[in-house]
């Protein structure tokens, strides 16, 4: 039997095991997808006998994704860009690490809005954590030719400058709304809005309605802020489209086969995090 796995330090709020589960089953797979609680003294001997243990590889989370590099062998180009890494894998006795949220997010905009373009396209993004780094690595690929920062620690947006080069252009998160004007695609990447979170507060009122606006956070489903870019007419991506898109590859390189991310998914998830969903 083939087993995965989700690794990180808690790790009982995952809902990745949902995820795995539903295309093991609906491919026939004999194979399993559990949580495994790893605190930081561990990692590198969990890592170190994924093999000895049965495992083709696993998801690493909160708080392992920079320090898991020490214990693998070879991670790709783009990941070592990131200094993150999401997806483990076993190929020939090497520990190989990789990032698929940048691709899961863009995927999930492809899915929800399918004409969008981003060559010379500008985007604003709201934080510059963790999440940020994938998100703008994987809109400059797209092909982007600005993206606008908003964090509230300004030191932050200037190491992604440094990163990533000119096409970044760090901006006070006050200043945020003054960039709205030029923008064709907005995304917050920070945990406002999210539940139990405070909420995002961005006047809206310059955005043109022509722009895509996307939010990571996926508890609740749709955030305020994207209840308030609906409203005006904009096409709105929710967070729990790239949760679901970013666990692809994954799944992918575990297991043999490339499964696909259906309404029946994106509902079953969708109901676990909303009991109300759908009713």
């Amino acid at each position: 039997m083939m087993k995965a796995c989700v690794i990180g330090w808690p790790i009982s709020h995952s809902r990745s095991p949902l995820i795995h589960g539903y295309w093991l089953k609906q491919h026939g797979i004999d194979g399993s997808y559990t949580r495994q609680s790893v605190e930081p003294a561990s990692l590198a001997a969990f890592i170190g006998n994924l093999e000895a243990a049965g495992y083709a590889g696993c998801n690493v989370t909160i708080p392992h994704k920079e320090a898991v590099f020490r214990f693998i062998n070879w991670a790709d180009e783009s990941t070592e860009r990131l200094g993150a890494i999401n997806t483990v894998y076993l190929r020939d006795g090497n520990i190989i690490g990789t990032n698929t949220d940048g691709e899961g997010f863009i995927n999930s905009l492809r899915q929800t809005a399918p004409n969008i373009e981003f060559a010379n396209k500008r985007a604003l993004v709201l934080g510059a954590g963790g999440a940020s780094l994938a998100v703008v690595n994987a809109i400059l690929q797209q092909g982007v030719s600005e993206v606008a920062v908003a964090n509230r620690t300004r030191e932050k947006v200037e190491q992604l400058r440094k990163r990533f080069g000119q096409q970044i252009i760090p901006v006070d998160w006050d200043d945020a709304a003054d960039q709205l004007g030029e923008c064709d695609l907005l995304v917050n990447t920070t945990s406002l809005g999210m539940r139990d979170q405070p909420s995002l507060e961005l006047d809206l009122s310059r955005l043109s309605s022509r722009a895509v606006v996307a939010d990571i956070v996926y508890v609740p489903l749709r955030t305020q802020f994207l209840v308030d870019a609906a409203a005006r007419g904009n096409t709105v991506v929710e967070g729990l489209g790239m949760l679901l898109h970013q666990a692809v590859r994954g799944f992918s390189l575990w297991f043999g086969v490339t499964p696909a991310v259906t309404r029946e998914l994106y509902d079953l998830v969708a109901r676990d995090i909303d009991p109300g969903f759908g009713a």
